[in-house]
């Protein structure tokens, strides 16, 4: 019942022109199969099941042309995006045939730094643990604990803790104690979860815009402010000599306003040339919104009923315009 009547509940809320609200759906990775290490990441199959409740209840448009109409006051009725951040191979592998089966545009924000073999910190830390040897972590050394790894549970738990331990250090300082956790586990750790330049072409070539992420996705508020506007430049510079095309579309790393970044960072962001910056603000974008401080929107339901209730949820809930210092 509420598969038929999804449209009509969409197009209520989200009418087109002056009134239109602009979802936009952000994921990061999709698996081939299910990972217990990562049980909130969609399979393909589950993406499936999103990417078509999405093309049965929006009109889902390139994120460039979305913006521009929506300045303009010119948006479809349903209107929608789809947004990858990071940059991992399988936005392109896995989740790309399923959009090209639903005719679905979509946009990848790469965080330059990790193109070509990198990996980002958290799957440094995910992946030492998953082939750690042993039953325990002893990291006591790096005052970091000691965790059991014996079942899927510890582990899972161990790499809640220790990202949890990590995540909010200064930025020079965590990628040391990660390079010096995986020292001690020391066993290989993979270079092929992200992208590569030559599958980031391939990405524009199919319906795939791409956007900047910074270059080594730093939380912003974390590092002064010519560190920032460096990260910004110099991963549109990069994404420019790789795609041979202006990069105007950016978004702000973990992306929570006035922790992650401020008013201060949207300011830098139109000033480095981008034309809209997305954060992880939950809600749907309108003609108020601040162009550089959209909101967005992480599916996870497996179920479709579920999946579309909570876009319509998203749809209605108010859309925060602070001002940051």
């Amino acid at each position: 019942m509420l598969n038929s009547l999804f449209p009509l509940a969409t197009t209520l809320l989200s009418p087109g022109g002056s009134r239109a609200r602009l979802t936009i759906v952000m994921y990061h990775r999709v698996l081939r199969q299910a990972d217990p290490l990562a049980p909130y990441t969609p399979t393909a199959e589950i993406f499936d099941v999103h990417m078509a409740a999405l093309a049965n209840g929006f009109n889902v448009l390139p994120l460039s042309e979305a913006v521009e109409r929506l300045a303009k006051k010119s948006l479809p009725p349903r209107a929608a995006c789809i947004t990858f951040d990071d940059g991992y191979r399988d936005n392109l592998t896995v989740a790309g045939p399923v959009m090209q089966r639903y005719n679905l545009p979509a946009t990848i924000f790469v965080a330059t730094g990790f193109l070509d073999g990198g990996r980002m910190w958290n799957d440094s830390v995910i992946e030492a643990v998953r082939r750690a040897p042993g039953e325990s972590i002893d990291a006591q050394a790096l005052k970091l604990g000691t965790h059991s790894i014996i079942s899927d549970i510890d582990q899972m738990q161990t790499i809640k803790k220790l990202l949890d331990q990590l995540k909010y250090l200064p930025f020079a300082e965590r990628a040391a104690r990660v390079n010096q956790l995986c020292e001690l586990i020391g066993t290989p750790l993979p270079t092929d979860l992200m992208l590569s330049s030559a599958e980031l072409i391939t990405a524009r070539r199919s319906n795939i815009e791409i956007g900047a992420h910074t270059v080594n996705h730093p939380i912003l508020t974390q590092i002064d402010d010519d560190q920032a506007r460096a990260e910004m430049a110099e991963s549109k510079a990069h994404l420019e000599s790789v795609l041979k095309e202006k990069v105007l579309l950016f978004a702000y790393p973990n992306g929570r306003p006035d922790q992650d970044y401020a008013t201060r960072h949207a300011q830098m962001v139109k000033q480095v040339g981008f034309k809209m910056a997305a954060s992880t603000a939950s809600g749907a974008a309108n003609a108020a919104s601040d162009l550089y401080q959209l909101p967005r929107y992480a599916p996870w339901d497996k179920v479709k009923s579920r999946l579309q209730l909570r876009l319509l949820q998203n749809i209605w809930r108010p859309v925060p315009n602070p001002a940051y210092s």
